[in-house]
């Protein structure tokens, strides 16, 4: 049930919210009047998933500000021109060039298209183009969803990275984000199961998977740049902010494992 799995993330996190919530959610207090309700967000979501729960709305119109990783309610992309570089099939090896060439075909993607983009941006167009393929959509995402709610009630909204600055993360991966394309490559069909698990998260009353029991899809490294090193950093944006109410929209990712961050929150190593 749905109280199980909120009450396994708490034990996970070493928290026991004393409010359970049909979607994956936590509260955390910290001195000085400062509360969150930190929300596991899917960046891209599907159709019944609009709209939002009643609960998460109406905390959202008693919030002083909905707080988001990025505000991505802008249409304009945010890749701009990319530099000269060699061709992809200079930059990884053969098998995996070969295994592009058929996930395009699978995709109804341009390989051609790709070639010359640097191995990061590749791999975030192949796992968007996965997720279509599976029935999401940016639209239907919980934290554009979050967004568009806010900006007609005029809340304010705080970015907590940005999209430049989260484009710069990017870029500053090695080998032009190699390890990125690596790891999508490597846990394709992982990492369609897992976004089809945090889907039912969302819409089923008795998710068949628990937080606690998620897969893998990061190596070591990568996961400690685009998770534990963002949640060190989140941490301190949060608790410099001042007392009031805040609904905070992270991706469900960063609520779990090693360094979340809910545990971090609440100094817990």
């Amino acid at each position: 049930m749905i109280r199980d799995f909120l009450t396994r993330l708490g034990r996970w996190t070493g928290l026991l919210s004393p409010t359970h919530y049909p979607y994956p959610a936590l509260d955390v207090s910290l001195p000085g009047g400062r509360h969150f309700h930190l929300v596991g967000s899917i960046h891209m979501g599907t159709q019944n998933m609009s709209p939002l729960p009643r609960i998460l709305t109406r905390k959202v119109t008693q919030a002083d500000a909905l707080i988001v990783e990025a505000d991505i309610s802008s249409s304009d992309s945010p890749f701009g021109d990319a530099p000269e570089i060699a061709p992809l099939n200079e930059r990884i090896e053969a098998s995996q060039y070969q295994q592009i060439e058929r996930l395009c075909e699978e995709l109804g993607m341009s390989l051609y298209s790709l070639s010359s983009l640097p191995c990061w941006q590749i791999a975030l167009m192949l796992q968007a183009t996965q997720a279509q393929r599976l029935g999401l959509r940016g639209e239907y995402g919980v934290d554009f969803q979050l967004l568009s709610l806010a900006k007609t009630q005029d809340k304010k909204v705080i970015e907590l990275e940005g999209a430049e600055q989260q484009l710069d993360l990017l870029k500053q991966l090695p080998e032009d984000g190699r390890s990125l394309l690596d790891d999508t490559l490597t846990h394709w069909h992982t990492n369609a199961r897992l976004l089809q698990t945090m889907i039912s998260w969302w819409l089923d009353s008795r998710p068949s998977v628990g937080i606690d029991q998620l897969p893998a899809t990061f190596g070591n490294a990568l996961y400690d740049v685009l998770m534990h090193q963002r949640n060190q950093r989140w941490k301190k944006q949060l608790e410099n902010m001042p007392a009031g109410n805040y609904v905070v929209a992270v991706g469900a990712l960063h609520l779990y494992g090693e360094g979340n961050l809910p545990s971090l929150l609440n100094n817990k190593k």
